[in-house]
């Protein structure tokens, strides 16, 4: 596909997408939605050629949410509003990439997704950046459960996200008063995992990439679905799970190869088999 809206680059095992509407701080109107929906499953369809995303966004901004004057103008039919009508726009926002959300598909994709994030980062834009399994910032980074603001409640995944990463008190804090926090912040109360000058930020984020994408390929998308399955459950329940997690990866190519590699004392090569 053709994108228009954002750019996708393959750097060896790794995909860097990147929002591209920098005069809306890239915020996410149907036509940008339906890119970023469209190449995530583009992506996940690519493992593991594609072992690792990085996405960032252009300019001064990493997404600011949803376009808030594409909702304007679509104001007057959503003023009243039953549970039948939610359940069934919810299901029909999940058939049209358009209307999805793209938070649950960051995590549904067999590839970790490692968000840079260069500058603000507000409602949908904060449930994206979340929904990633690691969060590099920029020292410009800015992060805001924004919704409050607009009069809604947090959606998008953000109800999920905020308390799991930050506990009930800090998300309430967040959810409650809609304020923008700075990425020192962010990264005190486990928002993010490190932040780094705004130069270094791409640079830093494909080394982790990198990294990652040198491992085992079948245990890195293993252990990244675990890890989000542990977090849901007890630790006697786990341990069964772990095994059989564990099995795709058991009897592969590249686990005799991380064993004959170590033995002979040299750099594996991975080739997800």
């Amino acid at each position: 596909m053709d994108y228009k809206l954002l750019k996708k680059e393959t750097i060896g095992h790794v995909a860097v997408i990147t929002l591209n509407r920098p005069e809306k701080l890239n915020a996410l109107n149907k036509a940008i939605r339906f890119e970023l929906v469209t190449v995530l499953e583009e992506i996940g369809g690519q493992f593991p050629d594609i072992r690792v995303v990085v996405l960032t966004g252009e300019g001064r901004g990493f997404c600011a949410g949803a376009d808030v004057g594409e909702q304007a103008d679509g104001l007057p039919q959503e003023l009243e509003r039953t549970i039948e009508s939610v359940q069934r726009d919810h299901e029909e926002r999940q058939k049209d990439p358009a209307r999805r959300s793209p938070a649950p598909l960051v995590r549904e994709i067999p590839q970790p997704v490692i968000a840079a994030v260069n500058g603000v980062a507000a409602g949908m834009g904060l449930s994206i950046a979340l929904a990633c399994d690691i969060r590099i910032a920029s020292e410009h980074g800015r992060f805001s459960c924004v919704f409050i603001k607009r009069s809604l409640v947090p959606d998008t995944g953000a109800a999920y996200l905020i308390p799991s990463l930050v506990g009930p008190g800090i998300a309430a804090e967040m959810a409650l008063t809609g304020r923008v926090y700075d990425a020192d912040w962010a990264l005190r109360v486990g928002l993010v995992n490190k932040v780094v000058p705004q130069e270094d930020l791409m640079a830093d984020a494909l080394s982790i990439a990198h990294e990652i994408a040198a491992n085992p390929p079948l245990a890195v998308r293993s252990t990244k679905q675990l890890l989000y399955d542990a977090a849901s459950t007890d630790l006697n329940t786990i341990l069964p799970m772990e095994g059989l997690a564990n099995a795709p990866s058991w009897g592969t190519e590249d686990r005799r190869e991380s064993l004959v590699s170590f033995l002979e004392k040299r750099d594996p090569v991975y080739h997800g088999r």
